[in-house]
């Protein structure tokens, strides 16, 4: 049991960290301020409706949380949405055709957190629509007022097909950055970082685009190679190899957020001495190919 609540609580652990750093506060507010639509960091399996109380949040689906039934459908929703943006974003439509949309991000294979936005309309809402998703909310026995319903519904955002992918672009940029920032923050959960590893993992980064071995960094903190082997996996979870890997990955990952830089410089400039293992350690580490993330990453969301 507890092995599989693990993932769980570090995505808890992790969202709860990440919302509290100011990168985090002020792109939501800039996101919120810029596109008036809702936004929320999710953590794993979270049992919450994820706009509910945003300041920006829908007031049709305002109203909708507010009832037993249409927040149990919501919630069904948001499993499915969930489901299926593990790898890329997705955006589903509700009973009543509102969007909903999940950007995941990711540390390398491991899924630890959402970014979600959504409750707009991609056309113009109609009467009949509006009669359809009451006759849905009335079969459930649900009790509501009708008129404040429709007036909410008829109040909620339209965007254009193209409007919605560049603002889910916007996120998946984001989750990006998010995705760096968690790494770090979980090394640092794993570690109770003495100063001698700390220098290490600095010297790693300052020199990750050289040749660097083991043994070049363990000179650096004066350490025996062997020594630092054992402590620095005791200390941050990974073998050096490892870590490196993932400094280095993570390095271009940054790089080609930039969709004008090749694949090839991005390698080299984070300190990969052939493609042929830049590729085989991409693939390792982020769960695809080099090629596969950086035409997902640039690609327009999938409504």
């Amino acid at each position: 049991m507890a092995s599989s609540d693990q993932p769980k609580n570090n995505s808890r652990s992790v969202v709860t960290q990440l919302r509290q750093t100011q990168i985090y506060r002020d792109y939501e507010k800039a996101f919120r301020d810029t596109t008036g639509l809702p936004i929320t960091l999710r953590a794993l399996e979270a049992f919450d409706l994820p706009h509910h109380n945003d300041p920006k949040e829908n007031p049709f689906c305002a109203l909708m949380a507010s009832t037993n039934h249409t927040c149990s459908a919501c919630l069904q929703l948001q499993r499915k949405v969930e489901q299926e943006a593990r790898l890329e974003p997705k955006t589903l439509k509700c009973f009543a055709g509102m969007c909903d949309s999940a950007v995941p991000v990711r540390v390398g294979e491991n899924l630890v957190a959402f970014l979600q936005t959504g409750q707009i309309l991609l056309h113009r809402p109609t009467k009949k629509e509006f009669t359809q998703a009451t006759r849905q909310i009335l079969k459930w026995g649900t009790e509501v007022d009708l008129k404040k319903l429709e007036e909410a519904y008829f109040q909620t955002r339209v965007l254009t097909k193209q409007q919605y992918e560049s603002i889910l672009r916007l996120l998946t940029i984001f989750a990006q950055h998010l995705s760096t920032l968690s790494t770090q923050l979980i090394v640092k959960e794993q570690q109770a970082e003495s100063p001698v590893i700390a220098k290490a993992r600095t010297y790693i980064s300052d020199h990750q685009e050289e040749d660097l071995s083991l043994n070049n960094v363990a000179q650096a903190v004066n350490m025996s190679a062997f020594y630092f082997c054992k402590t620095f996996k005791k200390s941050t979870g990974m073998t050096f190899t490892e870590y490196l890997a993932r400094v280095r990955i993570e390095k271009v990952k940054n790089l080609l957020l930039n969709p004008h830089k090749r694949i090839s410089e991005a390698a080299f400039e984070a300190g990969f001495q052939s493609l042929s293992q830049f590729n085989r350690v991409f693939r390792k580490v982020a769960g695809e190919s080099p090629t596969t993330y950086r035409d997902r990453i640039h690609a327009p969301a999938r409504a």
